[in-house]
C-alpha cells in the first residue's frame, strides 16, 4: 500500500532516507530533493511536482522503446502472472517458448536463447559460455575475451573487466583476468584518421590478435555501435575487417545489442546495419521496453552444441539466472515486439532518425562548439568542443551544464560521463521509437537554446 500516496514531503523524506540511486552523488540531497518520477504517457514523463518532461533518453537510459503507458503490455502481463508467474529455467514456460521462437525469426542465422534479467548478466553468461567451450574444447586455449576501448557491457566485475570506459571502472578492481583491450574505432578522434582509417582499425584489432596469439583468444566482444562511449558509429568498411578477422582466427564474435538492439537504430538489431553474423548476441533493455526485467543470450546451434556431451557430468552448461524464469519477461517481450511490428516504429526511427541528425546538423552550423554529429536512426550524438581545428574535448563540467538546462526547459537528455578521462564530451539522444517530428524538434531546439546561454 503506498502509504504517502497524498503526502508528497513525506514521500520525498521516504527516498532521501532509505533509497541508494543509481549513479548519483547523494551529498547534495541533504539541501535539494531527490526528483521522483511519478506518471508516463507516451514520450512524456511527470515529477512529483507535476512538471512535464519531454523524455529523449527513455528512461534515463535508453530502455522504453515503445513509450510510456502501454496497457496492453501491463494487461498481458497481469494475466500471465495470475496463471503462472514463474518456474526455474531448468523447465519450460509457454511465454519463455513463444517468444524465443518470435526472437530467432527476427535474428537469422541464431537459434538459441538463453533467458536472465539484466544486460550485465547476460553479458556473463556469454563470457562464461567462451570459458567453458576453452576448457571443455581448447584445453584451456581460446579463453582470453577482447573487448574494445570506449565500449561499455555493464556492471559486475566481470563485465567492468570487458569494459573500455577507465572511469566507471576506477576503484573497482582488481578485475577478472583474461580480458584484453582492442582500440577504438572513432576517427573523429584518431591521430591517423583519414583515407583507409577503417583498415587501419581493422588492422590494430588484429595486431592485438598477433601479439596475445590467435590460438588463446576465443571471443570479440563489441557493441555494434558504442553507446555511452560516444555514439560511435563504425566507419564504412570496419564490420566486415570484424568479420574476416574472426573467421581467420576462429574466434567467437559476440555483439552486444543491451543499448542498440530492438529497433534503436532502425533495424531489428544494430548489427544487422552492417551485414555481419555474429556467434552470440546479447540484449536487454529495449527488449520488454522496461515493462518487465528480461534479457537474452542467443547463440548459434554451433555454440549450443558444443555443451551437448551427455558424457561428461560437467559438459552441459552449469548457470542459472534465478529471474531468467519469471514469465513476466517473455510475455512483455512478446507484445512489445507487436507494438514495433504493427507500428512500425523500425521504419519510424529510421524516418525520425534523419530528421533529428539533420537538425544537430543545422545546430552545428549555429554552434561553432559542435564538432561532430553522428548516429542512426533515433541513436544519436553530438560532441562538444572547445575549438573545432584542435578537437580539445569541451570539459565535462560545461556539457553537463547543457544536459541541466534541457532539463529546466522540461526536456530530459543525456550525456557521456564519468567514462572516459577527458571525453566526456558527448550529448546522447535516444528517444521513444514512437517519436514524432514535433517531439524532434522539440528536443533540438531545447539543445539550440541551452547551447546559447551555457556556451555564451
Amino acid at each position: 500500500m503506498n502509504t504517502h500516496v497524498n503526502d508528497p514531503a513525506a514521500l520525498i523524506e521516504a527516498d532521501r532516507a532509505h533509497v541508494w540511486h543509481h549513479l548519483v552523488q547523494h551529498k547534495p540531497f541533504e539541501t535539494i530533493d531527490p526528483q521522483i518520477i511519478v506518471e508516463g504517457k507516451g514520450m512524456r514523463v511527470w515529477d512529483l511536482n507535476g512538471k512535464e518532461h519531454l523524455d529523449a533518453v527513455s528512461g534515463g537510459v535508453w530502455t522504453v522503446n515503445v513509450g510510456y503507458g502501454r496497457t496492453e503490455i501491463a494487461d498481458a502481463v497481469r494475466d500471465q502472472l495470475v496463471k503462472m508467474c514463474y518456474f526455474a529455467g531448468a523447465k519450460g514456460t509457454i511465454p519463455g517458448a513463444t517468444f524465443a521462437e518470435r526472437l530467432i525469426s527476427k535474428m537469422p542465422g541464431l537459434d538459441r536463447v538463453y533467458y536472465a534479467n539484466s544486460g550485465s548478466e547476460a553479458n556473463e553468461k556469454a563470457f562464461k559460455m567462451v570459458r567453458q567451450i576453452s576448457a571443455k574444447h581448447y584445453g584451456g586455449k581460446k579463453s582470453k575475451i577482447l573487448y574494445r576501448d570506449r565500449d561499455y557491457h555493464g556492471t559486475t566485475i566481470a563485465c567492468l573487466s570487458a569494459g573500455g570506459q577507465k572511469e566507471r571502472n576506477a576503484q573497482y578492481g582488481p578485475f577478472a583476468p583474461g580480458f584484453i583491450e582492442v582500440p577504438h574505432c572513432l576517427e573523429y578522434q584518431s591521430a591517423d584518421r583519414g583515407e583507409g582509417y577503417a583498415e587501419r582499425a581493422v588492422k590494430a584489432i588484429e595486431d592485438v590478435i598477433l601479439r596475445e596469439g590467435a590460438d588463446e583468444i576465443g571471443a570479440l566482444c563489441l557493441e555494434p555501435i558504442t553507446a555511452g562511449g560516444g555514439i560511435i558509429v563504425p566507419p564504412k568498411g570496419y564490420w566486415e575487417g570484424v568479420q574476416e578477422l574472426c573467421k581467420k582466427y576462429d574466434i567467437l564474435l559476440h555483439i552486444d545489442e543491451v543499448v542498440c538492439g530492438l529497433g534503436r537504430t532502425g533495424t531489428w538489431f544494430g548489427y544487422q546495419q552492417f551485414g555481419v553474423q555474429p556467434d552470440i548476441v546479447t540484449m536487454a533493455k529495449g527488449v520488454a521496453s522496461g515493462y518487465a526485467a528480461i534479457s537474452c543470450c542467443v547463440t548459434t546451434n554451433r555454440v549450443f552444441d558444443m555443451f551437448k556431451d551427455d558424457t561428461d557430468k560437467l559438459g552441459y552448461f552449469r548457470d542459472i539466472s534465478t529471474f531468467g524464469g519469471c514469465t513476466a519477461g517473455p510475455t512483455a517481450a512478446l507484445v512489445n515486439m507487436e507494438i514495433i511490428e504493427n507500428e512500425k516504429l523500425c521504419e519510424n526511427s529510421t524516418k525520425m532518425g534523419e530528421r533529428f541528425q539533420n537538425n544537430l546538423l543545422e545546430l552545428m552550423d549555429k554552434h561553432k562548439c559542435i564538432g561532430e554529429v553522428r548516429g542512426m536512426g533515433l541513436f544519436q550524438g553530438a560532441e562538444l568542443v572547445l575549438d573545432r581545428e584542435t578537437r580539445e574535448p569541451m570539459d565535462e563540467k560545461r556539457v553537463m551544464g547543457v544536459v541541466a538546462d534541457c532539463l529546466q526547459q522540461g526536456v530530459i537528455i543525456g550525456a557521456s560521463n564519468r567514462s572516459m578521462p577527458g571525453y566526456n564530451n558527448t550529448l546522447l539522444f535516444a528517444p521513444a521509437l514512437i517519436a514524432t517530428e514535433s517531439d524532434v524538434d522539440e528536443i533540438t531546439a531545447a539543445v539550440d537554446a541551452a547551447l546559447t546561454r551555457v556556451m555564451a
